[in-house]
């Protein structure tokens, strides 16, 4: 471990000059991308903050008031444990490469590539956020992220210096080239792509999107290229806190509105100045629909060769399966034949998408199951509900046909007839914008969220974590 380098990390960079020297000059086209398009507003501030400084439990993370410039972005990799073996596909009991074989150099980095494009992208889209903080407790939350977005990408970035040559080099300048919903160079994936212009999309998108990002960085965890699997591992552990401050930032925000509603003699939580729960669910409904295509398609012959070759496994593989080659196996999928629903057997490697979707949908379903515990407190009938994966997608197998939220097929009419009951509309997403307006004194939040259970490592909820500097 070597935090006195100026890149802190504990993969040796000081033996490899060559890699240090091309990343001290990545750096700086870095740090010109964190001033131009990170949090607008708040570099000069003081944000209470934790910094990875090891992998170990006791000292991966230490709480300090940092300026976000100033952050210690490093480089951390899990410790090798003895020789590891590739534990699923062709080469399953393989040895696992501690550099890139030839023939899967393309594949690999288009995997490396596409998962570092999500880091920058996320920052680009709460850059102005900030401004319309409901607390500082939420502000430093916020930062919180996207500083840790941030080093996420050095963990991928430093993949393609170490292990791409040139071709990884152009690359992780492309990823700082990139922009988020720009129609001429936008981010890869269409969810990066979208608007995040208010909390109550920050709070979906860290719970929906960042989910995701879970599923996609434990199937890497499990990946044959084993520096890869080590990067990724230690990515989860930061992870973690992203998905805690969606699922929950939406439990708070539904707290509110339950609250309001039982307390306005006509049960509108607007006029109590909170966000109803009919129009949290259109947010769910938009949210997931476009997280869950994140996945991929249902039916995927890249899905099957990345678990073939050793690349991509399922979640938790070790843990979950004991048939780790999935030869034999198949998938019942359901799919649209003749105007109708119909299942079909399709051969397991080539359902391994769907595979991982599965996992994401129980997860996502098991934090809606608690935002309804919420609002069981409150004696109200309302319950928030996910909607179906094949509700209101763009890509995949379900894409040129439509659904209700229950997963119905329906005509599209019936779907557009519908549309404003299912997701947010103008008028829905006017209103929301209307009550983002900031709270920055310690201890106060908006009116639209109720306060945490507790505040940030054992601190108060009037804990400073936003230390402001003077303003011009």
């Amino acid at each position: 471990m070597s935090l006195t380098d100026s890149i802190p990390n504990n993969v040796d960079l000081a033996s490899d000059r060559k890699l240090l020297r091309a990343l001290e000059h990545w750096r700086p086209n870095f740090l010109d991308w964190w001033m131009q398009m990170g949090p607008e507003g708040f570099q000069r501030d003081d944000i209470w903050l934790r910094t990875a400084i090891s992998v170990d439990a006791d000292g991966w993370a230490q709480y300090a008031y940092v300026r976000m410039p100033e952050y210690r972005w490093g480089i951390f990799l899990v410790p090798k444990s003895g020789e590891r073996t590739i534990g699923f596909g062709d080469r399953h009991d393989q040895p696992a490469w501690d550099e890139v074989p030839g023939e899967l150099r393309g594949s690999l980095r288009r995997l490396i590539v596409t998962q570092a494009d999500t880091e920058p992208a996320s920052v680009e889209q709460q850059r102005q956020l900030g401004k319309t903080a409901p607390s500082l407790y939420d502000l430093r939350n916020l930062f919180q992220v996207n500083v840790e977005e941030g080093r996420h990408l050095w963990a991928m970035v430093h993949l393609l210096h170490q292990y791409f040559g040139r071709d990884g080099r152009e690359e992780a300048e492309e990823l700082l080239a990139r922009r988020s919903g720009d129609p001429d160079k936008p981010r890869i994936l269409s969810t990066f792509n979208e608007r995040t212009d208010e909390w109550l999309s920050f709070f979906m998108f860290t719970m929906f999107t960042d989910r995701d990002g879970k599923y996609q960085l434990a199937a890497l965890a499990e990946s044959g290229f084993d520096p890869l699997a080590r990067a990724t591992r230690f990515m989860l552990t930061e992870e973690s806190f992203h998905l805690f401050v969606g699922e929950t930032g939406i439990d708070r925000v539904v707290r509110r509105s339950a609250e309001a509603t039982r307390r306005d003699p006509n049960g509108d939580a607007r006029a109590q100045g909170a966000i109803d729960l009919p129009t949290i669910q259109k947010w769910i409904n938009y949210w997931f629909s476009s997280a869950i295509e994140l996945f991929g398609g249902e039916i995927s012959s890249n899905a099957a060769e990345y678990f073939a070759t050793g690349l991509k496994g399922r979640y938790q593989e070790q843990k979950k399966y004991t048939d780790h080659l999935a030869l034999e196996g198949f998938y019942p999928m359901p799919v649209v034949e003749n105007g109708r629903l119909a299942t079909r057997e399709v051969p397991l490697r080539n359902a391994m998408n769907e595979v991982l979707r599965d996992e994401y949908v129980e997860d996502c379903e098991r934090a809606c199951r608690k935002w309804n515990r919420t609002i069981e407190e409150y004696g109200l009938d309302f319950r928030l509900r996910i909607p179906s994966r094949r509700f209101h997608r763009t890509m995949g197998i379900y894409a040129e046909h439509c659904f209700d939220p229950e997963g119905n097929l329906i005509t599209r009419e019936q779907f557009e007839a519908r549309r404003h009951e299912w997701l947010p509309t103008e008028e829905d997403r006017a209103y929301v914008q209307s009550l983002m307006t900031p709270v920055y004194e310690p201890g106060r939040f908006a009116p639209w969220i109720a306060p945490p259970e507790r505040g940030v490592r054992g601190q108060p909820l009037d804990f400073p974590y936003v230390k402001f500097a003077s303003r011009d």
